[in-house]
């Protein structure tokens, strides 16, 4: 069993359904309103570990109800959370989503994200030792992408640099992850003045660049590649690309090619969206190679 390391966010979704986006002063009424765990990393410990592999959580939640929610809902899901740390006199972090019109819109809350710091991490070094691949993501400060990447290059583990939320990535960080996934926007903030064709050729098998229902692009050394994606009928697209970044990396983590990785996580993450919740579609790895 392959073993990954998710360091990142935990959050409660609170979700919102309606028939549209509201204009900006407008009010509208909504069609549903669920509270579901969420958060980047959360949503890509429990896919991996949907998929098989032997997953490590590190982060941080709040003491109050939402905290407990989450740790009950990595148990429930065989995530280990020996590495997950309550924080007092300061909330969970939450994500506050619209599903409208095909899509969604979030707005972030980090909460007890922030203290998802370096010194944490110093703290959880015994969780490195044997790990497979390391995924992270942006809804924890800039400087722990940066520690976390310096840790991984020193020790010769596998990087998954997830960059959302969109955000500036240093040139370091760019160099020591293995792999990074941003979508179409976030890939133009991370590759400021170069266009995506410029930077995939320039980091050949390393920058994937997520374009929803269209697929997966790269450049493997020779052409660029558009892995599809596969077409189904979308309840909630929340979730979808955490789905991807865990499938990808358990699929790489298992020895697959890239090629291939890409074509097992483009199935997973698509059926991911064919249930409401981040995590409420995420596919078990039965699901996911029945289907393929």
């Amino acid at each position: 069993m392959t073993k990954l390391v998710v360091i990142g966010s935990s959050s409660i979704d609170l979700v919102v359904t309606a028939h549209k986006r509201p204009e900006k002063g407008e009010t509208i009424l909504g069609e549903s309103f669920k509270t579901v765990p969420g958060g980047k990393g959360a949503n890509q410990a429990v896919a991996a570990a949907r998929l098989g592999a032997d997953v490590y959580m590190v982060g941080c939640v709040g003491q109050d109800d939402f905290g407990r929610t989450i740790l009950e809902n990595f148990k429930k899901n065989g995530v280990n959370t020996e590495y997950m740390e309550p924080v007092t006199d300061i909330e969970t972090g939450t994500a506050h989503i619209t599903l409208a019109e095909g899509d969604n819109s979030i707005i972030v809350v980090q909460g007890a994200n922030k203290y998802v710091s370096p010194d944490y991490i110093e703290k959880a070094m015994d969780v490195f030792d044997n790990a497979d691949m390391v995924l992270i993501q942006q809804e924890i400060p800039a400087e722990t992408v940066e520690y976390v990447a310096e840790i991984c290059n020193e020790k010769g583990i596998p990087l998954l640099l997830n960059p959302a939320p969109s955000r500036p990535v240093s040139q370091a960080v760019i160099e020591k992850a293995t792999y990074i996934t941003p979508n179409e926007t976030e890939a133009a903030v991370l590759f400021a003045g170069e266009n995506a064709k410029e930077a995939m050729k320039k980091y050949h098998n390393k920058v994937f660049i997520t374009e929803g229902s269209k697929g997966v692009r790269f450049h493997d050394g020779q052409k660029e590649v558009l892995v599809p994606s596969y077409k189904v009928e979308a309840v909630d697209t929340t979730g979808a690309g955490d789905t991807f970044n865990a499938a990808f990396a358990v699929a790489l983590s298992e020895g697959k090619s890239i090629q291939d990785s890409i074509q097992f996580a483009n199935r997973a993450a698509s059926l991911s969206v064919t249930k409401f919740g981040a995590q409420g579609g995420m596919p078990t790895r039965a699901e996911v190679e029945g289907s393929l």
